[in-house]
């Protein structure tokens, strides 16, 4: 097991050390040095984790993986801000593989709390956790946590070295630090003589300056602003080096094909006529599948399917139908986790009006626009691997694992990613490229997928199952009950990937239900679990991607029954449970010009959820275009807490907005015979320019702290379309995708 896997046992103890005991150890270990991972060749100096400076000028290590959500270009401002270097003097790399970068963040998430409602203590609690992902050295992009959990430890690195390079010029000066200042990538020291830090590096790598305070936000000069993204030179060049575009000398290039039964064996394979085909090399048996290998990846893909193999059944039911019927036996088992229960649920509170409905959401794939693929070479004592990945350390351990490696002999170099979206955060690409690597001991090999098994095998966002209860007296919502079945994501990935499932109730399960801000006396919402052997993963929003359209939807039903104008409905739930989600339902009425009512052949819809510590409300605009639906215009507000780079947050919106809406209205995965159905974007379609609505976004700071960005604005796109269907046809969704019931215009 890897050391992730070991440690991983003891989460609990250490997140309960260091809050209770946090004073002896936690605070001691949160605040212990990490060892610098950085060893530059030549005359290039690290400071820090962070921040290397050569004779060209800075490098500023980013340790979260770009997938085109800007983190390349906010971290690095974080440290530019302190570092004082201005953003077209710097360039950017991805970290190695180190428990330097460990994401504190993330082990947060896990804490059954309700955001909106946190006091200082659960705070101090979640910040606590911060530990656990230090001793875990969780190296992981997810979670909406990036820039969350860099904000201070990366402003940080920028300041320490920023004193690092005053000392240097002091000594050499023989003045006071404090004498000098910074300006630009250059000491300026009292008379104005300018210093420039590749001169005082070398100097400064040795210094130690202690913890420099950090700017306050009135003397900021690049956070809080628009920058302009660093990644958009090369990669509208094509200079931009994704997995796939990895080149090395006597490389030789192979594909997958694995068993389309999910998790199925091989029972065997004939390989003559593929071999029979010219440049193809060899055949290679890699459990559960074949490994084709050729002189180019086309070659390799027409011969793997030349290869006759015998494969065995799925271990899970044949088809659709078959595993919704696993899940909605999952309501029959006791709840895995009842994480609201407020009032009395049980109960129909004496006048009021019941409301039942059931929903159903389908199996989703990630469909990242560059398939899996890695470049792996193995020299008996050392493993090198090159790929896009969310998660270094682990794809590292498992890799090393694999080769019958240590882990410090393995390395690991990230590239772009070609998406992410959670699949990337898997090892499997990476480990079965090992196994292929191993095989061929010093020649470098590049695995890539098809895009039919790309498809074919990814980890899913789990098909689910809600059954909701509520009612509603005198216009107001007095009762909500909602029982939420699916497979659990965070049990199957943590099994796979740290071999040790968490006991207990399963938070990210019940997220975005049970944690919404709605002033409703009798509220309850249990989470059940489908035991099936079918792989599931963490998809964008994880489970708030499912549980934003059950509860919103629901909501909606609910002010329907109560003759409610359903914005209003919400905001006079949501104005008395937490103030600034209910400035976001104001803001996206007076943006979207909501009145309540439409005109003949439009439809709008509304939707708010609260996820990844980050509140997002969304109108969503429908019309008839001779009797099919366009999607015309969407309106989102977000409070953020601290906006660090406006324009790339409206990105992130929009960007959540369109994969929600993308999945509510085509996206569906459906199996026959253990075997997936879609295998490329004709089966699995997205919304394309023409279909695109105009979208506008507002950007608010009201909360006391940050939130992430990634992911919220996917769980309120699928219901705001939802509803805003049901306002144009009066037919109400309560499956998905519409465009199995709805003609829309493609």
């Amino acid at each position: 097991m890897s050391t992730l896997g070991k440690i991983a046992r003891r989460t609990v103890l250490i997140g309960a050390v260091a809050v209770a005991g946090g004073v002896a150890f936690g605070t001691w270990y949160a605040r212990k040095p990490v060892a610098n991972p950085l060893a530059p060749e030549g005359a290039a100096q690290a400071l820090n984790p962070y921040v290397i400076i050569d004779r060209d000028g800075v490098s500023i290590v980013v340790p979260r993986a770009e997938m085109g959500q800007g983190v390349r270009t906010t971290l690095a401002a974080l440290v530019a801000e302190e570092l004082d270097v201005e953003m077209d003097q710097i360039r950017t790399l991805h970290g190695p593989a180190s428990h330097a970068y460990y994401n504190g963040a993330l082990a947060g998430l896990g804490l059954p709390f309700k955001d909106y409602a946190m006091g200082s203590l659960q705070h101090m609690i979640k910040d606590s956790m911060s530990v656990a992902g230090k001793a875990l050295g969780m190296q992981l992009t997810g979670g909406s946590t990036s820039t969350i959990d860099a904000f201070e430890k990366m402003r940080a690195a920028g300041a320490t070295a920023r004193e690092a390079l005053k000392q240097a010029a002091a000594d050499r000066l023989g003045v006071e630090r404090d004498a000098l200042r910074t300006e630009a990538g250059a000491v300026i020291a009292p008379d104005g003589t300018r210093i420039p830090y590749p001169e005082l590096a070398e100097a400064a790598a040795g210094v130690s300056v202690g913890t420099p305070a950090l700017r306050p936000r009135a003397e900021w000069r690049l956070l809080g602003r628009s920058q302009k993204r660093l990644d958009v030179l090369e990669k509208s060049t094509g200079t931009a080096e994704y997995g796939s575009d990895v080149r090395l000398p006597g490389m030789k290039f192979a594909t997958l094909r694995m068993n389309p039964r999910l998790t199925g064996a091989m029972r065997g394979f004939d390989a003559t006529e593929a071999m029979a085909m010219p440049g193809v090399e060899r055949v290679l048996d890699i459990g559960g599948g074949i490994a084709v290998v050729a002189r180019n990846t086309w070659l390799a893909f027409q011969a793997a399917q030349a290869v006759q193999v015998d494969w065995a059944e799925a271990p899970y039911p044949d088809d659709t139908e078959g595993l919704f019927a696993e899940i909605a036996r999952a309501f029959d088992a006791p709840a895995n986790s009842t994480l609201r229960d407020d009032g009395d649920a049980e109960t129909l509170p004496e006048g009021a009006t019941e409301i039942t409905a059931e929903y159903r959401l389908p199996y989703l794939a990630h469909a990242t626009m560059e398939p899996m693929n890695a470049t792996a070479l193995f020299t008996g004592d050392r493993l090198e691997i090159w790929c896009g990945n969310q998660g270094p350390t682990i794809l590292r351990d498992h890799c090393a694992r694999e080769a019958g490696l240590e882990p410090e002999a393995v390395e690991v170099h990230t590239r772009w990613l070609g998406g992410g979206f959670g699949r990337r955060g898997e090892v499997d690409y990476a480990v079965l490229a090992t196994r292929v690597a191993v095989q061929m001991p010093g020649t470098p090999v590049q695995v890539a997928w098809s895009r039919e098994e790309d498809m074919t095998h990814d980890y899913w966002r789990p098909g689910a199952m809600a059954r909701f209860r509520g009612a509603v007296r005198q216009g107001r919502a007095v009762l909500l009950d909602g029982a939420i079945a699916a497979q659990s994501v965070t049990r199957m990935s943590a099994q796979r990937l740290a071999g040790f499932a968490p006991p207990g109730p399963d938070k990210g399960h019940v997220e975005g239900a049970y944690d919404q801000p709605y002033a409703i006396p009798n509220y309850r919402i249990r989470g059940h679990l489908a035991e099936m052997k079918l792989p599931v993963g963490f998809w964008r929003a994880v489970g708030a991607s499912f549980n934003g359209f059950f509860h919103e939807s629901f909501v909606d039903e609910l002010a329907h029954a109560a003759e409610r104008d359903p914005l209003e409905f919400r905001l006079e739930l949501i104005r008395e449970a937490h103030a600034p989600s209910a400035a976001l339902l104001e803001v996206v009425r007076e943006m979207s010009g909501w009145t309540g009512a439409t005109d003949q052949g439009t439809g709008r819809g509304v939707a708010f959820t609260w996820s990844f510590g980050t509140p997002v409300a969304q109108v969503v605009e429908v019309v008839d275009e001779d009797g099919a639906i366009r999607i015309s215009r969407a309106w989102i507000a977000c409070d953020v807490g601290i906006a660090l780079d406006p324009a790339i947050i409206e990105s992130q919106m929009v960007s959540g907005l369109v994969y929600g809406l993308s999945a509510a209205v085509h996206g569906e995965i459906t199996f026959a015979g253990g075997e997936v159905q879609q295998r490329n974007f004709p089966d699995y379609e997205a919304l394309r320019l023409h279909t695109m609505p105009e979208v506008e976004v507002r950007v608010l700071e009201g909360l006391e702290r940050m939130g992430g960005v990634g992911e919220p604005a996917t769980p309120p796109s699928m219901p705001a379309l939802a509803n805003a269907v049901f306002d144009l046809t009066g037919e109400r969704p309560r499956e998905l995708p519409l465009g199995k019931r709805f003609d829309f215009v493609l």
